[in-house]
């Protein structure tokens, strides 16, 4: 294995793991040791002969738990007593290693996602994402299409000391919050969908999110935000 291989197959290991834990930080299926592999075990199983990673290799496929699945179905009304079926569905996880990603790659991924009825697909890029393949994500509905650089996996930042937890309330939970305080949603501090940790959990417009800090008082507190 050349020297420039081996530091390739480190940092694709750590954004396979990272993004892993994000999955199931989620609410997807994964069992533990699912996630924690070692390294010598990410070689044989997803690294060719001269020790490069296969990108392609690293892909899946993941279902969302029943909790999961329960955060994201209406809460049953005197008008609608049967909820519909949940916001969400099967994610597809792909890293692709261009040096460049444009409108063609994002298509072709989005178009693989349709295809597949995948529910959400995450794109992780190896190299540049260009301004304009970007701009095309909101055109790829019904499918939700996230994009992720190699970079910003490198490390789960939700294990920093000092990023409090982040817990995504349930559709019904964010009612309950806003009827006890007598508020409109729009009245909640917010938090940008594109703030690490909210692009970490795959925050959507108009979710809110509950965030546990401690405290050397109180033990610890709750805060909310609306995610825009």
């Amino acid at each position: 294995m050349s020297e420039e291989g081996g530091r390739e197959a480190l940092k694709l290991w750590r954004v396979w793991r990272t993004t892993r834990q994000m999955c199931r930080d989620r609410g997807y299926e994964i069992m533990d040791n699912e996630i924690d592999v070692s390294l010598d075990e990410f070689k044989h199983h997803y690294c060719e002969s001269n020790g490069y990673p296969d990108r392609k290799r690293m892909a899946f496929t993941l279902r969302p738990s029943d909790a999961m699945m329960a955060k994201y179905t209406d809460p049953p009304t005197p008008r609608h007593p049967e909820p519909g079926p949940p916001a969400i569905g099967t994610v597809f996880v792909e890293f692709n290693g261009d040096e460049t990603v444009g409108i063609k790659q994002l298509r072709t991924f989005a178009h693989y996602i349709d295809e597949q009825h995948h529910y959400t697909g995450i794109f992780i890029a190896a190299g540049k994402i260009s301004p304009s393949a970007l701009k095309i994500i909101p055109t790829v509905l019904p499918a939700i299409l996230e994009v992720f650089k190699e970079d910003e996996l490198l490390v789960n930042i939700t294990m920093h000391e000092l990023v409090p937890k982040h817990v995504l309330l349930s559709k019904e939970e964010k009612a309950k919050l806003l009827e006890r305080y007598r508020l409109k949603e729009s009245q909640l501090p917010r938090i940008q969908t594109t703030d690490p940790v909210a692009k970490y959990l795959g925050l959507r417009r108009g979710q809110v999110v509950k965030i546990i800090r401690k405290s050397e008082t109180a033990g610890r507190y709750a805060s909310y935000r609306w995610a825009i």
